[in-house]
């Protein structure tokens, strides 16, 4: 049997619960931060059917070489703008993502991103560094989102 681990990232972003989980949900908003630095998800590369047992896929392409990775995924929970959850069943073991949206009541929310049924591959710090920019690529998102609306 092959290893497993878990992974768990934190976030804190100026933004509603509501805004953070439409823009994980909705490929209008996904295309601009899926997947890490050097990579491209284009909007018509994400299908999101957006309910328990609903597919969730993205296909990511290289901007160095134009491969392709595709990440698929089927939904098992989804409360907006609590949590959303899906495993990911392609990959050895069925990789359960769980990202919870906590409302901090000051204007912010904290996105935590737990992972379960990580695989080996995934663990390395290479992996990690690689999930860390897309997230940093989230961070830009939500903020130019904000400067966008000014100030409330």
């Amino acid at each position: 049997m092959t290893e497993v681990g878990e992974l768990t990232y934190r976030r804190v972003h100026r933004a509603s619960p509501e805004l953070l989980f439409d823009c994980m949900t909705t490929p209008e908003h996904l295309t601009h931060f899926w997947g890490p630095v050097g990579t491209t998800t284009p909007v018509d590369g994400i299908t999101i059917d957006l309910r328990p047992g609903g597919v969730f896929e993205t296909i990511m392409i290289s901007d160095a070489d134009g491969s392709t990775h595709t990440m698929r995924a089927v939904y098992v929970e989804v409360r907006r703008p609590e949590r959303l959850v899906w495993i990911e069943p392609d990959v050895e073991g069925g990789m359960r993502t769980t990202i919870t949206f906590v409302d901090l009541r000051d204007g912010r929310t904290e996105v935590i991103t737990h992972q379960t049924n990580v695989p080996a591959a995934y663990l390395s710090a290479e992996a990690r560094a690689g999930f860390s920019t897309s997230l940093d690529r989230f961070d830009v998102y939500v903020a130019g989102l904000n400067a966008r609306q000014g100030p409330r």
